[in-house]
């Protein structure tokens, strides 16, 4: 099933394995897929002395991963091929103590706390960019909690489970059962989640406070420059992030990063990781920053899993988030027919109608691509026309299956608890209000800015960034901001970066002289 080079690259990637692999799988007698699995699972043991693969007759086509003979916690249901080949492979890797996705000691000792058994259940599409994400930081929890274990189920071939579970979105996270997560999420925010619903032991590394000179808060383009421009300057340094590129990862294609032609939102990331790991930088993931309080000119920047940092500058580069539309029935239907990325669950209403609301380039360009597979695509604006760029609005109206409405504000969106039936529009010009049946909702309205944590102590704008001079410094001292949570006009990757380089030369220039 797995052509030669990927079976060669298997075996370069698994030539360091130091315990003994089982690819422990089950398979009903008669089973269309039934080829497809055993071939794939023997191509993969096959890459590997180390690996083995045992099959025997079940009422599911599933497997799990043993080391050395004992249960990983890790188990498969379905074959993970497409975006899901990545996540058996660190699957492996993660086991035996190998991959560069795994968490510091702190965040280890987190999972380590978690209470009681814990049954994790994780549907996913195959063509889902978001739901590996999901898949390899709940694996990487089975491994160090002997008392979790997790499932990855494609729900293609589980159809009727997922149809069963109403899921119209992937991924969609269980925990024994109840619904736990639908959507893009990180480890951090995964771990918060579990803390919340099964509680945990407070751990005694939780309690220290640990100094920095300069504490950077968010690890993008712009977090990332400040970070380095930090560090060459002798100072000690700790990122705090959800994940290193933030919004960058959601990026598929960028072309305008001046001397680099063509890069993916992913590359990118990576390579600002390998960058700022060049450096004596304590690069904190999947954190996420509660608060940031003052103490006699020190910051303290507490973190959601109790852990707390202290430094005399901090550096707040937190960008900006997308923008919901905070009207009701949004919230009880995120998941359920409302959702924010064409590419992972429109293939959810292949056939369907569905409606864009926000008229800019990535609501256009959601329709466009949404166009492909459902059956009408309604596009609301709420201004009096478009905002994208004349070749998108030209190709959407090209489509006779896209509908564009403008001056249209949305006032509820309606549905039935489980899922979406329709969305209720109000005609700004005229006053009247209509209900729009359809089946599924893409919110593309822009972006917020991420300045949450710090409104309380620093000014901001009607819009809510971060009010900055021309030095990136804050009205309150030894704080600086920059990037898209500011308010710098353009909201650009090359701007951030180069905005991440002067909050740090001024955060170092204050400390010389004292200020």
């Amino acid at each position: 099933m797995l052509d030669n080079e990927i079976k060669q690259q298997l075996q370069s990637i698994f030539a360091r394995l130091q315990s003994k692999y089982v690819l422990d799988a089950t398979i009903p007698v008669i089973h269309e897929s039934r080829d497809e699995f055993i071939d794939f699972l023997s191509d993969v043991a096959a890459s590997s002395g180390n690996i083995e693969c045992r099959i025997s007759e079940g009422t599911q086509l599933a497997f799990s991963l043993l080391k050395d003979g004992k249960i990983t916690g890790i188990r498969f249901r379905g074959i993970p091929n497409g975006h899901e080949f990545t996540s058996l492979i660190l699957a492996i890797l993660n086991s035996d103590g190998q991959g560069k996705n795994i968490p510091d000691e702190a965040l280890i000792d987190s999972v380590k706390a978690l209470k009681g058994k814990i049954n994790l259940t994780t549907y996913v599409s195959l063509t889902c960019t978001n739901c590996p994400d999901i898949v390899q930081s709940l694996n990487i929890m089975a491994l160090y909690n002997d008392n979790i274990s997790h499932e990855m189920v494609d729900g293609a071939l589980y159809q009727d489970e997922a149809n069963a579970l109403n899921i119209q979105a992937v991924p969609s996270v269980f925990a024994d059962g109840q619904l736990l997560h639908v959507g893009r999420s990180n480890f951090g925010e995964l771990l918060e989640k579990l803390h919340t619903h099964y509680g945990s032991e407070v751990q005694a590394n939780q309690t220290e406070i640990k100094p920095y000179d300069v504490i950077v808060v968010g690890g993008g383009p712009t977090g990332t420059s400040a970070a380095i421009y930090s560090a060459r300057k002798g100072l000690k340094i700790a990122v705090l992030a959800e994940r290193t590129g933030g919004q960058v990862n959601d990026t598929v294609g960028i072309e305008n990063l001046i001397s680099v032609p063509y890069i993916t939102g992913a590359q990118l990331a990576n390579q600002l990781k390998t960058h700022a790991q060049r450096y004596s930088i304590d690069l904190l993931e999947h954190r996420r920053v509660e608060k940031i309080t003052i103490e006699d000119n020190e910051k303290i920047v507490w973190i959601s899993t109790g852990e707390r940092y202290t430094a005399s500058s901090i550096i707040v580069a937190t960008g900006a988030s997308w923008r919901k539309l905070n009207v009701p029935g949004e919230s009880e239907h995120i998941g359920r027919g409302v959702a924010f990325c064409p590419h992972c669950d429109g293939p959810f209403y292949k056939g369907k109608h569905v409606a864009v609301v926000g008229g800019g380039n990535s609501g256009i360009e959601a329709a466009i691509d949404l166009s492909g597979i459902c059956s009408k695509v309604t596009v609301l604006e709420f201004a009096d026309q478009l905002r994208a760029d004349t070749v998108l609005q030209n190709n959407a109206k090209s489509r006779d299956n896209i509908e564009i409405i403008v001056s249209a504000q949305t006032t509820e969106v309606i549905g039935n608890g489980e899922k979406v039936t329709g969305i209720r529009v109000k005609d700004r010009k005229t006053g009247t209000e209509n209900v729009i049946d359809l089946d599924g909702i893409f919110v593309q309205i822009g972006l917020m800015a991420n300045s949450g944590v710090v409104k309380d102590i620093v000014n901001t704008n009607r819009m809510g960034e971060i009010e900055i001079d021309a030095h990136c410094r804050t009205n309150r001292q030894g704080i600086y901001a920059a990037g898209d949570v500011t308010n710098i006009p353009y909201k650009q990757i090359v701007i951030s970066m180069g905005e991440g380089a002067k909050a740090a030369l001024s955060a170092f220039e204050d400390r010389i002289r004292g200020i």
